[in-house]
Formats: C-alpha cells, structure tokens, sequence
C-alpha cells in the first residue's frame, strides 16, 4: 500500500462490516485491508447463512458477492430490502455486462464493483459508504450509565471514556445491538474472530465472565441461557 492509500485509510471512521463473499482468497485480503483500517468484519461464505445472519446483525455496511452458493447475492439483498433493511450495501461481482449492474441496482443496491478491482478503489467506495454512515448514525447507543459510539467504538462512562479491549467492545457492541434479545455463543464469536475462524465456543466465555465484570458496576448486567445464549441489559 503506498502512503496515499495508509493516509486514506487512517483518515476514515471505523464501522462494522458484513463481507459476503464465497473466494476465501479474496474474502481474506478484503478483510485484511479493512481491518487494518480499524473496521470491525464479519465474513461469510454461504448466501442462505448470510441471510440469516444479517436478520439479527447491526452492522453499518453490507460488501456483498453476487455468486454465492445456496442464495445468490441478488436475492439476499431483495430480502434486505424487502424487510426495511437500508444498510448501504456495496456489491462485487465478476460479472461486467451493463445489465447485471442494473440488476444490482435495481435489487437496491447503493453502489457496484466489478472484479478485478484496485484495493485503492475498493476503499474509495467503502469511504463514501461510511460518510453516509456516519451522517445517519445520530445519537451514540446507551445502556445503563454507558454510551456506546459506534464510529469511534469507544465506551464511555460518567467519568469519561473508558479502557476495554478491542475484543470486548466487539462482545459489548453485539449484545447492546441485540437490544436484551439473546445471541448464541457462534455468533458471539464470529463477531470477536470473523466467520470460519478456527477458535472455539468456550473462548465466548473467558470473554463474556471479563466483560460481566467490567460492566457490573455500571450497572449492566450479562445473563446466560443455557444451550441459547447471552444476553445483556441494565440492571433495573
């Protein structure tokens, strides 16, 4: 990456990332990139789990593949769109025939990549999305005696921000999206490791018992549901 690109890259707010895309390859130097920037990435390859993963997840933007197996990309944004989902969604595709990008367009997408591109293009485009994000974000998440700012992923309390592991704010953001509801333990975890990492269940609860205590004295509480989930609200 030239300096254009480092300068680039810094100066963009960090969000969370839904990359969808089934060339593991490809899927793993886009993310490389992104989190190098500081964004937060979740990664699927399979279209039909992206759907359901995408039902309950709060993520800021959408990178998706047309050609994905068990539900073309296409179809999956349709249902993005068919429940009220407006998340900016940028989709690839190795197609570059004008009446695919009009197909994509038409489904509802924001914006259209055609392989192969340029990293340089690829962050030029994820830029644009998170301006629109952060102009949309409004007011930072709150629960109990904390807020939650979602573009510089900070915790902050009455006294000020406060010192949390990157892991842990990536723990707290899931559960606070999850608004009380309960998150399995594999999501949890795809949300500190990114999806088809080789790391199991258990470590969800190394880092789940770290953040219940941090949290306790502000009043926030994690509950456990056995063989469900957690789940995380204020205490009443």
């Amino acid at each position: 990456m030239n300096l254009a690109s480092v300068e680039f890259w810094e100066s963009q707010a960090a969000v969370r990332i839904v990359l969808v895309e089934d060339n593991i390859a490809v899927a793993k130097g886009l993310r490389y990139h992104l989190e190098d920037a500081g964004h937060a990435v979740d990664v699927l390859h399979d279209g039909a789990e992206a759907e359901l993963f995408l039902r309950d997840d709060g993520a800021d933007i959408v990178v998706l593949d047309i050609n994905l197996p068990n539900m073309d990309g296409l179809t999956l944004l349709r249902k993005m769109r068919q429940r009220q989902d407006a998340r900016p969604v940028l989709m690839l595709t190795a197609r570059s025939e004008l009446q695919d990008k009009v197909q994509g367009l038409d489904a509802g997408a924001d914006d259209y990549l055609s392989k192969p591109f340029e990293m340089d293009e690829f962050g030029a485009r994820i830029r644009a999305l998170s301006r629109r994000v952060a102009e949309s974000s409004g007011q930072d998440l709150r629960i109990g005696a904390l807020s939650f700012d979602r573009s510089a992923r900070t915790v902050s309390g009455p006294n000020g921000v406060l010192d949390v592991p990157r892991r842990e704010i990536a723990l707290f953001e899931r559960l606070l999206l999850a608004d009380g509801r309960i998150v399995s333990k594999q999501v949890l975890l795809d949300s500190l490791y990114g999806t088809g990492s080789d790391v199991d269940e258990p470590v969800v609860e190394v880092y789940v018992s770290r953040l219940r205590k941090r949290l306790h004295t502000f009043g926030i509480t994690i509950t456990v549901k056995r063989g469900l989930g957690y789940s995380m609200q204020a205490i009443p």
